[in-house]
Parts: C-alpha cells; sequence; structure tokens
C-alpha cells in the first residue's frame, strides 16, 4: 500500500514543489533522485527562461503609495491560488507591503529621510544564496536549485514549522485552516494547498518554465526586474552597477537574491 502511494505521488509530482501544471516535472521531484537527494523539478523547454542565479531589483523611486502595490500583490495572489482570510494571523502571503522600519530594521534610525520613512515596500522570499530554511528543514521539504530558487515540495511538508523559525526575513507563511474554500478564483494551472503545510514565494518557477516572468515583474509596469546576477550584462546587473541599492539584513551572510533602489 505504502509503495503504491509513492508510486503515485511519482506520477502526480506536478503539483509537487509549488509548481504549476503546465510545466514537465522531473520524476525524482518528490522522492529523490537515484542519490536519495532531492531534484530541481521543472523540465527545460526550448522557451524556458535560465539563469546561473535568478535575482530581482526592486525600484522603489517608481511607488508612491500602497495603491501603487495592489497590481503587483493581488497578481501574484491570483495566479497562485492564494487565499483570502479575515484573520490576520492565518493570513498567507507570497508577496506584501510594509514599512522601512519594519523592513529594514538594521536600517532603522531617527533621521531617515520621510519620503523613506512613509513609503511601502513590497517584501517576499529573498531566495538567499546560504538558505537557513533549507538547511533547518528535516524532511528536505524545501530546497534550493542550482539557478538560486528556493522551493517547496508541499508533499514533503510536515507542518514543524522549523523553516519559518529559521528564515530572518518571516516570509513564509503556515496553513492553520484549509485554505480552499477561500480562494475567490481557482487558477487551475497551479496547485491549492491544505491545512498544516507551510508555503512562500517560489520565484514564479513555474512561469520560467514556459518562457514567462514572474507575475509581479510583469504588473509592475517595469518597477521590478528580475534577471541573471551572474550575467554582467543582464539587466538587474546594469541596475546595480547603476544605483545605489539596498538588502534586507545582509550582514546575516544569507546572502539574499533581492535588492532595492532607495
Amino acid at each position: 500500500m505504502e509503495k503504491s502511494r509513492r508510486s503515485f505521488l511519482k506520477l502526480v509530482g506536478i503539483s509537487t514543489l509549488g509548481l504549476g501544471a503546465s510545466p514537465v516535472l522531473d520524476v525524482f521531484a518528490a522522492s529523490g533522485g537515484h542519490d536519495g537527494k532531492p531534484k530541481a523539478g521543472v523540465s527545460k523547454r526550448l522557451n524556458a527562461l535560465t539563469a546561473k542565479r535568478w535575482g530581482m531589483v526592486i525600484d522603489t523611486r517608481k511607488f508612491e503609495s500602497k495603491e501603487d502595490l495592489e497590481p503587483i500583490i493581488d497578481a501574484c495572489n491570483k495566479i497562485h491560488n492564494i487565499p483570502k482570510l479575515e484573520n490576520k494571523r492565518h493570513e498567507v502571503m507570497w508577496i506584501w507591503e510594509d514599512e522601512y522600519k519594519h523592513v529594514f530594521t538594521h536600517r532603522e534610525h531617527e533621521f531617515i529621510d520621510e519620503r523613506i520613512k512613509h513609503l511601502p515596500f513590497l517584501v517576499l522570499c529573498n531566495h538567499c544564496e546560504n538558505p537557513a530554511c533549507v538547511r533547518v528543514c528535516p524532511t528536505k521539504a524545501t530546497f534550493k536549485r542550482e539557478d538560486g530558487i528556493v522551493l517547496m515540495d508541499f508533499h514533503r511538508c510536515i507542518g514543524c514549522r522549523f523553516c519559518m523559525a529559521a528564515c530572518p526575513y518571516g516570509s513564509r507563511s503556515f496553513n492553520f485552516r484549509d485554505p480552499r474554500p477561500f480562494i475567490k478564483e481557482e487558477n487551475k494551472e497551479f496547485p491549492t494547498r491544505m491545512k498544516g503545510v507551510v508555503e512562500k514565494c517560489n520565484f514564479c518557477a513555474e512561469r520560467l518554465a514556459v518562457g514567462k516572468m514572474p507575475a509581479c515583474v510583469e504588473a509592475s509596469n517595469g518597477a521590478i526586474a528580475f534577471g541573471d546576477l551572474e550575467d554582467p550584462e543582464s539587466e538587474v546587473r546594469e541596475l546595480l552597477r547603476s544605483n545605489y541599492t539596498i538588502r534586507r539584513k545582509p550582514d546575516l551572510g544569507a546572502g539574499p537574491s533581492v535588492y532595492y533602489i532607495v
């Protein structure tokens, strides 16, 4: 019976890793490869977007109010079947807005520029170069791909929340209740989750696999750039060269891959 169950999970592995129904997934994604280690689960297509290390640059100068961020957050929520819960303690967030003093705690001081002080900042998983969440996960439900994206295998997650405790950015959410009844319009191309599972931003790995940019990037009207941090000619590298940028808690050594132009 258990053997049959494992075989079944391999076959329907399309819903593991937080990926959609369109990309073709490695059959070893849910159970590990021949060496027993989790594999990056998206098979490359001819039109797939690839990078040595994906990174994001958010130009905060192009935002003035919370209303400017709403289309970006809504785009992510709709595509990834994120439930709308009234209880803030149970809220599931992949990308959200917060104040500077909460986002950049290590840079907060009483003389901060007024524009920065009152500006809403987009917050999401940083897809760290050295992710603590990966190190503490006892079931390897959280793992890092070769291209730098940190993914979740929902079938492996046992809800221990060690990853949430290890993440210094508060970028993970826990499903305290079944989220499915609270999804207004379900996207059939992306798997829904269940009670007791942790989830987070996946840099839209399922969209990259079919040649599309992340949903937040498309909805940002040029305020968010996404590309290869290892490519000197990429847009993100050009932005980093020509602008002053900051990252969240870089002194912790996690190596966040999300940069902010301020």
